[in-house]
């Protein structure tokens, strides 16, 4: 199973020993001021010579951060687009991302929880954080057998009344074809949480087809609606540039909530989630 390495952007506010930086505690490693022995819960920690410099005489007690555990979510968009095979089907990709995602989390000592919607939020497909070394493989096996029915996707609009009152961090994991006003709205949704928008995206979908295809039959992988088209020059130079005005108003989208998506490209690269993080 490959493991990724993430990390939290700001400081833990859980109340469980774990890996990330936090503002808690005070028999940690990390120095984070002092305060009057009036005040410490552990004396030992004195600091002579901060004491020796205090202008008010105070004896002074060091203060040092622990590293404290963190919920992790994925938040996932289960609608019939998800099952796009290009390629590799997007749902194998997802089930991918989820399974590494939950031993990436119990390895480090986080709780990993499961949201998937549709148009609506699945309660079938909602998992409670847990520390469970299995939780992941168990998920995965089941988005591989998924066939995705869903019309929409407007269910990840509700997905935070299934995560935790506490900051988490949030793997948003969808193709983001939905439109941008609704998308707009999930993002508002999760701005409490430490967001991370993860695309799953194919190469294969946004080309067009060769130039001298001439007639295609094409089908709307959400609503499933074919149509025939002639594909002239025009049309698709169209095409190319759709795409590219799409792909510029979802990087404007994220800017304006302060979000760095992360771009799978055919498929689940744990070293380049683990990239993501550390640049």
């Amino acid at each position: 199973m490959r493991e990724f390495y993430y990390r939290s952007a700001q400081p833990a506010l859980g109340q469980f020993p774990g890996h990330h930086r936090s503002r808690r505690g005070d028999a940690g490693h990390e120095y984070r001021g002092h305060v009057p022995i009036t005040h410490a819960s552990d004396a030992r920690r004195l600091d002579l010579l901060a004491s020796l410099r205090d202008p008010l005489g105070q004896w002074l007690v060091r203060l040092a951060s622990e590293r404290k555990a963190i919920p992790v979510y994925a938040v996932a968009d289960l609608s019939a687009s998800m099952g796009y095979t290009g390629a590799r089907r997007r749902l194998d990709v997802l089930a991918d991302f989820t399974e590494s995602l939950a031993w990436s989390a119990w390895r480090t000592g986080d709780p990993f929880g499961f949201v998937g919607c549709d148009e609506r939020v699945r309660p079938d497909w909602v998992q409670p954080p847990v520390r469970s070394r299995g939780a992941g493989s168990a998920l995965a096996r089941r988005l591989r057998a998924l066939a995705p029915t869903g019309r929409s996707a407007a269910g990840l609009a509700d997905a935070h009344r299934m995560l935790q009152r506490q900051r988490s961090m949030a793997f948003l994991l969808s193709d983001f074809h939905l439109p941008l006003d609704e998308l707009d709205r999930v993002l508002d949704s999760l701005s409490m949480h430490e967001l991370v928008p993860v695309l799953l995206w194919d190469r294969a979908e946004f080309e067009p087809p060769p130039a001298r295809t001439g007639l295609a039959a094409l089908r709307d992988a959400e609503t499933g609606r074919r149509r025939l088209l002639w594909l002239r020059p025009a049309l698709r130079t169209r095409w190319i540039e759709r795409i590219e005005a799409r792909q510029e108003a979802l990087e404007q989208l994220f800017r304006r909530h302060r979000l760095r998506p992360l771009k799978l490209l055919d498929g689940f690269d744990a070293e380049a989630v683990t990239a993501h993080f550390h640049r």
